[in-house]
């Protein structure tokens, strides 16, 4: 496929480490089928903690910036992946009660015009049919997740038009943008049963304990990537995120063969569209494919 007509990928995540928990395996199927992937970190992870305990050490601590990089140049190698970061500063998570105001010039302070600037540049570059985000909530309620859906979308629908970022390169537009669905409960409940049905503790018991039915948007899924087959890929990124993941937590004790029957797909709301594709779908580029010229 020459180059005009190569089917290309844009994923739009916060930090390092959002990229391979979130629709990984997804692009490493796509990698492998020939097409290119970008991943845009809008963050350096600056102010995450570390949340291995065999990291958690003072030398750590003191080179964090640098190791995300670091950790994010072998995640990106084990995906195949392109990687941008955008140049923002991690806003950290608030805690306590009231919340603590954001740190001065961190990403999610930063006005919605400019912070889109750098994503728009790079969806003009890159020239993207593909968009992948995460929804209005952020997917969890980090300040940086709802900042990045809302450069997302803004970038979506600023970079085809000529007169928004005049100076930021020839407009594109691409044709579909997702959000992830990642913690839907019917895919929850079916992991916890299958881990159950092992004899085995489920790590997700204390979130459907914890699942408020009104906040559930799992009927807003129209698009599930069969994947399994990249599983093992997508843990290996993420366990390349030393920092940041226990590779003897509790999420890495279920059975590849389990999680692979059991649910085998990375799920997706289709939440902007320019071509026709009937739903459900089960590829990203349902309708672009259908609509790009032969090579």
């Amino acid at each position: 496929m020459s180059e005009p007509d190569q089917l290309r990928l844009l994923a739009v995540h916060a930090h390092p480490d959002d990229e391979s928990s979130k629709g990984a395996a997804t692009m490493a199927k796509y990698v492998a089928e020939g097409v290119r992937v970008m991943v845009a970190t809008c963050t350096g992870g600056e102010r995450g903690s570390v949340l291995n305990p065999a990291m958690d050490r003072p030398e750590v601590w003191e080179r964090m910036t640098e190791l995300r990089m670091e950790e994010m140049a072998r995640a990106r190698e084990i995906l195949g992946v392109e990687q941008e970061f955008l140049g923002f500063v991690d806003s950290g998570l608030p805690e306590g009660d009231p919340l603590p105001p954001l740190p001065e010039g961190c990403f999610a302070l930063v006005p919605i015009e400019e912070a889109a600037a750098p994503l728009v540049a790079l969806i003009r570059r890159f020239k993207p049919q593909v968009v992948t985000t995460y929804d209005e909530r952020g997917g969890y309620p980090h300040p940086d997740h709802i900042k990045t859906h809302e450069i997302s979308v803004h970038a979506f629908e600023a970079a085809g038009d000529p007169d928004r970022y005049p100076d930021l390169g020839d407009p594109w537009q691409p044709s579909k943008l997702y959000y992830h669905m990642s913690f839907t409960l019917p895919r929850t409940k079916a992991l916890h049963e299958a881990v159950l049905a092992m004899g085995a503790e489920s790590p997700y018991a204390e979130m459907l304990e914890n699942w408020d039915p009104a906040k559930d948007i799992s009927h807003r899924v129209t698009t599930r990537v069969q994947c399994a087959e990249y599983f093992p890929v997508r843990d290996a990124a993420l366990i390349a995120h030393a920092t940041q993941i226990d590779p003897t937590g509790r999420w890495f004790s279920i059975p590849m063969d389990v999680q692979a029957d059991t649910w085998p797909t990375e799920d997706y709301e289709l939440a902007r569209s320019l071509v026709d594709s009937p739903l459900p779908e089960d590829d990203l580029f349902a309708g672009v494919r259908a609509s790009e010229p032969a090579a």
